[in-house]
């Protein structure tokens, strides 16, 4: 009757079909496909929720996927607009380190290759600074680039070396270096100083450096930083250094790397990257 409903009258068509004219304005029941959206809305909200309000369409459609639910990227995508779903991200902002000049920098033996096939064998670091009522708080970072797991971190006051030596210091807590591991940064005097060279020795770690003015050499541990700012910190105003600290500590240890899915590492999270490697190498054994 709706279909026709400009072209004939509705009493007419009442009549013809033998039903009562008000059925055609009462309430349709929903359709299949109307119930199922409703269901899948329901699902994205709470995978989005559990997300920090971070993941977008892609992320959410892997997660509905893994709990049994087929769902395309499109769907997914129409969905979160409809109901007005939204990754949050702010604008990054940042400053880098400077090379102290007639420093030696290490040659780029990384070379871009940031596809590594078992833990420990590179290391990503680098430095950023985020802005408290006290002044800014410097964070320094090493990862791993096989599982992009952040093994070290170091927070505080002064770009001193001592600095990427606190966070080096926890890396090698966390894991168990072997002769050989490559270590790669930027140029900046913390990496270039002969106190961190020496301690590299020390270990037999391979130093390799970004070359001057190439981002995209150590653009792993750019876009960590990149998503520390615009999933977590630019949303803070943090008061004082150590408010900053607990936050990121938390952010990290909490939700990067034991829950935030990484579409490099196949849509799982750093540590469950690692559990799975392990498991394996333990049945290959």
């Amino acid at each position: 009757m709706k279909n026709h409903a400009k072209t004939f009258p509705i009493e007419m068509m009442a009549k013809i079909l033998q039903v009562s004219r008000s059925s055609y304005y009462l309430p349709q029941e929903p359709s299949k496909r109307s119930l199922e959206n409703q269901e899948i809305v329901k699902k994205i909200k709470e995978i989005h929720k559990k997300s920090r309000n971070t993941y977008g369409s892609p992320r959410i459609q892997k997660v509905l996927e893994k709990e049994g639910v087929r769902c395309s990227k499109a769907r997914v995508a129409r969905l979160m607009q409809k109901s007005q779903i939204r990754a949050k991200m702010t604008k990054a902002w940042k400053r880098t380190t400077k090379q102290k000049q007639g420093a030696i920098a290490a040659p780029n033996h990384l070379d871009q290759n940031f596809k590594v096939d078992e833990p420990n064998k590179a290391w990503v670091s680098d430095i950023t600074y985020i802005p408290t009522e006290e002044g800014w708080l410097y964070v320094s970072i090493s990862l791993d680039l096989f599982s992009r797991k952040i093994i070290g971190l170091g927070m505080g006051n002064s770009l001193e070396t001592s600095l990427v030596l606190k966070t080096l210091g926890q890396a090698f807590i966390h894991r168990t270096p072997v002769a050989g591991l490559m270590h790669h940064s930027d140029r900046g005097c913390q990496y270039t100083s002969g106190i961190f060279k020496t301690l590299m020795e020390k270990h037999q770690i391979l130093l390799s450096m970004s070359g001057t003015g190439y981002c995209y050499d150590n653009a792993v541990a750019e876009s960590f930083f990149h998503t520390l700012k615009t999933e977590h910190t630019n949303f803070y105003k943090y008061r004082t250094r150590e408010e900053a600290m607990n936050s990121i500590f938390e952010y990290i240890e909490i939700f990067y790397n034991r829950e935030r899915i990484h579409s490099t590492l196949g849509y799982i999270s750093p540590v469950d990257y690692e559990s799975l490697w392990e498991m394996k190498m333990c049945a290959d054994s």
